[in-house]
This record gives structure tokens, C-alpha cells and sequence, in this order.
């Protein structure tokens, strides 16, 4: 799907909804939707985004899911939420009073439906939202409301860090620890 210029600053206003539901293995949490995701009302939406090929090449789910199936997910134990509701073009556009109050939203969260792992996609914005200077991709010490914390690399395709098969291993390392 090809967005116009005034369709994209249009979502500037929008948010995405949560796709969660109780007793959930992995609740994924982004940094906040790019305008591409708000646009189409789907998380990591954007083409060029990895999250959808990395959940499948790790053996998440059994196929390549859309964006537009990501109702499907509570299905296969997963769901998908972000730390910042408001969409930007770029996640530095998030300020650290942004990300910290969205680290206690998330906590909530994860107190309400107790998945056994949260998932943070993005070490920058985990290090900021929840003060954790320190913090490396993997397993944290620290749990979340009771679950299991993990913090993945941010599947974006301008991670350039992580290369598609770096960032299935990644995520097939917390699927292997369920």
C-alpha cells in the first residue's frame, strides 16, 4: 500500500490499538508506531520492517504473517503493544519523559494480562524508559509486573546492526527460553 504525504502527517494523531489477551507467552512491546503503522491502523507495518519475517524465521508462527493478520497473533501466544502510544516519523522524535511514563503504562499492562515473558524491541529505548543505562540485548535480570523481561533488537530496517538472520537468531533465542 502506497501512502500519500498528507495520509502519513494525518497519522500523527492516531494510535494503535493493543492486541493482547490473557495468559499470553510473549507480549511484544515496540517503541512507539511510525507514521506508516498509524496510517494502516497495523504494528511494524512499514515495509522493509523485519518483525513479522523474524517471528516466523525464529518459529513463532508456523507462516509469514502481514500486518493485517495481527489479530491472529493471541493465537500462537503472542500479542504486540508499544511503549509510546503517540506515532512519530522517527522514534527520537519520543521524548525520555515519553518513554519513562510509557514504561509504567506497559508495567500496568503486563500486571493486567501476566504474559510470561515481555518483550522490549529496541535497546535504546528500553535503556531509557526503564533507566537501565547498561542493559544488553537478551534475558534481564528484572522482571516486569511479575513477567519475565527480554529486549530484542529493534527490527526496523534501518537497524542496520542487525541483518535478517542475526535478528531471527534473536529472536528464536527467546522463544527457545519458553
Amino acid at each position: 500500500m502506497r501512502l500519500t504525504e498528507a495520509e502519513l502527517a494525518a497519522a500523527r494523531a492516531k494510535t494503535l490499538p493493543d492486541v493482547v489477551a490473557p495468559g499470553l507467552s510473549v507480549l511484544f512491546c515496540g517503541i512507539n508506531p511510525g507514521l506508516y503503522s498509524a496510517a494502516t491502523g497495523q504494528h511494524f507495518a512499514r515495509p522493509g520492517n523485519r518483525f513479522w519475517p523474524a517471528l516466523h524465521r525464529s518459529g513463532f508462527t508456523p507462516r509469514l504473517l502481514e500486518p493485517s493478520e495481527q489479530e491472529r497473533l493471541p493465537e500462537y501466544g503472542l500479542g504486540v503493544t508499544n511503549i509510546v502510544a503517540r506515532a512519530t516519523a522517527r522514534a527520537d522524535e519520543l521524548s525520555r519523559d515519553e518513554l519513562r511514563a510509557g514504561a509504567g503504562k506497559l508495567t500496568e499492562l503486563a500486571a493486567r494480562y501476566v504474559p510470561e515473558f515481555v518483550a522490549v524491541v529496541g535497546i535504546s529505548a528500553y535503556r531509557t524508559a526503564f533507566d537501565r543505562r547498561n542493559a544488553a540485548i537478551g534475558p534481564q535480570e528484572e522482571r516486569i509486573a511479575g513477567s519475565r523481561l527480554w529486549v530484542l533488537p529493534n527490527p526496523s530496517g534501518l537497524n542496520a546492526h542487525y541483518q535478517a538472520d542475526a535478528l531471527a537468531a534473536a529472536f528464536r533465542e527467546l522463544r527457545e527460553a519458553i
